[in-house]
């Protein structure tokens, strides 16, 4: 089974959730979905940092 993060109703949803396009995931736990803003953030700050490495 695989869980979502609803960014919609911000909670945790399975596959028979809301629509594709307001979901985060899929996760293949509960809390891994429960975690998925926090994830999305520290990816994008990891990225932010390779891109600023590039440049220079």
């Amino acid at each position: 089974m695989a869980f979502y993060w609803c960014t919609d109703h911000h909670t945790v949803e399975d596959e028979s959730g809301c629509r594709a396009e307001v979901r985060l995931g899929p996760y293949p736990t509960r809390e891994g979905a429960e975690h998925a803003l926090q994830s999305v953030q520290e990816r994008n700050e990891r990225l932010d940092r390779e891109d600023e490495e590039w440049e220079d």
